[in-house]
């Protein structure tokens, strides 16, 4: 007995567990998020449904908006004329099996014919075939991963918000989902709560979140797209293609960096768009004079800041070259620091720290926005800053092992601090904003002559640096 269950486990795993987890966490053999500058994907499962999913399109239709349709076979059998609609006001359809149920549930033939069954369904209502196929729950199984990267394309998401339970009220919802409004992502959503586990008139509460949502797309400049638009500009998209073992890594990094930011505790100045992260914390390196003429001690508070390095991979694997991540990281920085300054203006105990602080590599980036760069003191932990700051390069730079290779002589972790006083005269809105808005101009001005000056502007594009500088 024992050994007969040892078996179905076994099995199992190879058919169900393992490729399940290989396509959440690598990405394996599905598509699960896009690329751009301001184009998201609205995807909608379970429907069509009678009562919710014309006011979905009536929604779509007054912002604009494009979005991807995975339509259970019976609903759309069901609801003929929907499934017409959607496809006449130009949004794309998409397979969610005949029945939703779960293909870890039913033998390699059952989902073929479940599929093909589905697909037939709105051959003959739209006229043309899909290609696009999104398993119930995101559920794949061996023979998905084997036979359906030929004919369909399997679709999963980057965010879903637990839309399907009626309790979580519109405005949690669209707290989560505006928590999770950036290009390139693909969030899912159901316009239909009779499946199993959903409640009948949760769609209710993810309409009204949406047309916020839609509402806050408009005002960002963001567009929502179909998935097939989003795979073809992602195709043609200038990223960096990195390696199975390449993207493992990164995938850990990022886990490291979440629970990083949960270990200290880490501040969002914008939780919307996250670039920038900060905490308070006492200083404890040697005596530093700051050009205002005041010193630097050990024990005195500090503000110490991080780059949200999710945003900055994004950054670098979008980025055609050093000029255009350094142009990325320049204006993103320019939005940024205004807002922080109020941030810690309102706040006690921030207000009355004694410096911006955090670590980065030698450039000239930091600079151009008030910041002092100074030597960090030899030892372990400029050593293993080090380290950590050169794997990030390579990692987030367009040309980052090669530029490993032809500067590592400069290529040496420093730190950059700014007063607080005079961050807040240079980017508080308090008369003396015109002071960063000078500045700013300044640094426009400077980019004309990027292209005669790349190891300037990479380093602009460095900036602030991570998550293991000051711990």
């Amino acid at each position: 007995m024992q050994t007969l269950l040892l078996w179905l486990f076994y099995i199992s795993s190879f058919y169900a567990f393992i490729p399940g987890l290989i396509t959440r966490i690598f990405g394996f053999r599905v598509f699960r998020r896009g690329s751009g500058e301001h184009e998201y994907a609205l995807t909608f499962d379970d429907g069509p449904d009678a009562q919710y999913t014309p006011q979905l399109l009536d929604l779509l239709k007054r912002y604009n908006a494009k979005a991807t349709f995975f339509v259970v076979g019976s609903h759309a059998e069901q609801n003929p004329e929907l499934v017409k609609r959607m496809h006449d006001e130009g949004h794309l359809i998409g397979i969610h099996n005949y029945v939703h149920k779960s293909n870890w549930l039913m033998r390699p033939a059952t989902v073929s014919k479940q599929i093909m069954k589905t697909d037939k369904i709105i051959h003959s209502i739209t006229g043309e075939r899909t290609s696009y196929y999104r398993p119930p729950w995101g559920i794949v199984n061996l023979f998905d991963l084997k036979k359906r990267g030929g004919k369909f394309k399997i679709v999963l998401w980057s965010a879903m918000f637990g839309d399907w339970r009626e309790r979580i009220g519109a405005d949690r919802l669209t707290e989560r989902i505006l928590n999770k409004l950036q290009p390139g992502e693909v969030l899912l959503l159901h316009d239909c709560g009779t499946t199993a586990g959903a409640n009948p008139d949760a769609p209710q509460q993810m309409l009204i979140a949406l047309e916020r949502v839609l509402e806050e797309a408009e005002r960002r400049g963001l567009k929502s797209i179909r998935i097939d638009e989003m795979i073809k500009a992602k195709e043609n998209a200038p990223e960096k293609k990195l390696s199975h073992s390449k993207l493992a890594v990164v995938k850990l990094w990022l886990i490291w960096e979440t629970i990083f930011h949960k270990l200290f505790r880490l501040k969002t100045v914008n939780p919307l768009d996250p670039l920038l992260h900060y905490r308070l914390r006492k200083y404890s390196g040697d005596t530093i004079e700051l050009e205002d003429g005041t010193k630097l001690q050990k024990g005195d508070k500090v503000v110490e800041l991080h780059f949200d390095n999710e945003k900055l991979f994004r950054f670098g694997i979008r980025s055609r070259s050093s000029v255009h991540l350094a142009i990325q990281m320049i204006r993103s920085m320019e939005k940024e620091l205004p807002t922080l300054a109020h941030q810690l203006m309102e706040d006690p105990a921030a207000s009355t720290s004694k410096a911006l602080y955090g670590v980065t590599m030698v450039n000239r980036g930091p600079q151009q926005f008030g910041f002092q760069i100074v030597e960090l003191k030899d030892g372990l932990f400029s050593r293993s800053t080090r380290l950590y700051l050169k794997f990030l390069l390579s990692v987030i730079h367009p040309s980052g092992q090669s530029r490993l290779k032809e500067h590592a002589q400069l290529l040496v972790p420093k730190m950059l601090l700014m007063p607080i006083a005079d961050f807040f005269e240079r980017y508080a809105e308090n008369g003396s904003h015109r002071h960063h808005l000078e500045a700013k101009r300044s640094r426009r001005d400077s980019l004309e002559t990027a292209e005669g000056n790349e190891l300037s502007l990479s380093a602009a594009s460095q900036g602030l640096e991570s998550s293991t500088p000051a711990i």
